[in-house]
């Protein structure tokens, strides 16, 4: 078995601790655990200094399950907890592993996509998110990739990097498609409930979809190490209950009363990270009208992160390099095979967004000036 190399994460641990400012976070603004612990009640608090460090229940601890299940609107049974959606991700391709089999995922997209189920395998079938379509997910296009062998559909929504969603219709047709030919569709929803438009529901509630959550994302909670997955088929949840016991057996039981708190105050946590996102999506967008003959793009509708490209069409990892010595970091295309891009995430950075993009906007303007004089 190979792995092949994790760009983004080799590009981020590299640079990130020696940036003034971090554009190429995909998380809103930080927590600390002071800061969660302080959302909740006395008792919770007490409980969380003087519970016991043993090993939590390989599904979870019931009272994290319990919350996740009624902020998802699902029967407790049906939710699975994880080691972030990492592990989630894992276990769905590890028992998708037979041989001739096939899966359908993004493109561009998340490394993990790709990287977990070539090295099982399986053969991976790409659908298209395309700036010429304004980046929309085309359910269409999925199904003509679709054959006997193919065991599940990836949908990612909001997309990373792109920002773009799905629509509940879609989702649905979707979802209708893949229940009569026995096809598992899994749902990555990390960034849900961050839209910045059109709203859409959680694929939690069709009866024959997968759904891959966790903490790190919407939540800006990544530390706590926690994900789920929402899985109506009994058979499956079984298998996932086993891999999981395998993998890594249970969460830290810390992690999970942190994330128990956060998931409990999601109205305050979520709000944090909308209000970012909402206030610093508006700044970008002026910083992109004000250097639309160097960088193209698309707004997001949701998550937080935008995909930008450079108008040269060039490839754009000598820029981002270049940027990190004005101590600012992004994210190069070529982590998520398409070279001419570059992730550039603006929740992050929280009240310091708009002295990055004047940072940014200096930057560019000097790298204009040097491709013009080379």
């Amino acid at each position: 078995m190979q792995l092949k190399p994790f760009l983004l994460d080799a590009w981020l641990d590299q640079y990130e601790e020696n940036v003034e400012f971090n554009l190429a976070a995909s998380t809103g603004p930080t927590w600390t655990a002071n800061d969660i612990l302080a959302l909740a009640d006395e008792r919770t608090r007490d409980r969380f200094l003087n519970h016991d460090l043993v090993y939590s229940h390989p599904a979870g601890a019931d009272s994290l399950r319990e919350a996740i299940a009624e902020m998802q609107c699902v029967p407790v049974e049906a939710v699975q907890i994880l080691t972030g959606a990492s592990e989630a991700l894992l276990a769905v391709m590890w028992l998708a592993a037979e041989p001739g089999a096939n899966v359908i995922i993004p493109l561009p997209g998340f490394t993990t996509f790709s990287a977990l189920p070539e090295s099982l395998g399986l053969e991976t079938r790409f659908y298209r998110v395309r700036p010429e379509n304004g980046y929309g997910i085309d359910p269409d296009e999925i199904k003509r990739l679709t054959d006997s062998k193919t065991k599940f559909i990836l949908v990612n929504s909001p997309h990373n990097p792109t920002g773009a969603t799905m629509g509940d219709q879609e989702m649905e047709a979707l979802h209708d498609f893949t229940a009569e030919r026995g096809i598992q569709l899994v749902s990555d929803e990390v960034y849900h409930p961050i839209y910045h438009g059109r709203q859409t529901k959680s694929a939690a509630r069709l009866p024959h979809a997968t759904v891959v959550a966790d903490l790190s994302k919407a939540f800006s909670i990544a530390g706590v190490r926690t994900g789920w997955m929402i899985e109506h088929d009994a058979e499956r949840r079984q298998q996932y209950w086993t891999a999981r016991a395998y993998f890594s057996i249970s969460n830290t039981t810390p992690g999970e009363i942190l994330s128990e708190i956060a998931i409990r105050k999601r109205d305050v946590v979520l709000g944090r990270t909308q209000a970012a996102a909402t206030r610093n999506l508006k700044l970008l967008e002026r910083f992109m009208a004000e250097h639309r003959d160097i960088l193209g793009w698309i707004p997001p509708q949701g998550g937080m992160t935008a995909f930008p490209w450079l108008v040269s069409g060039e490839n754009a990892r000598p820029f981002c390099q270049a940027a990190t010595e004005r101590g600012i970091l992004l994210a190069p295309g070529d982590c998520f095979d398409t070279p001419s891009h570059f992730r550039l995430g603006f929740a992050a950075a929280g009240d310091d967004f708009s002295a990055a993009l004047d940072r940014f906007a200096a930057f560019v303007k000097s790298w204009s000036r040097k491709m013009v004089t080379a």
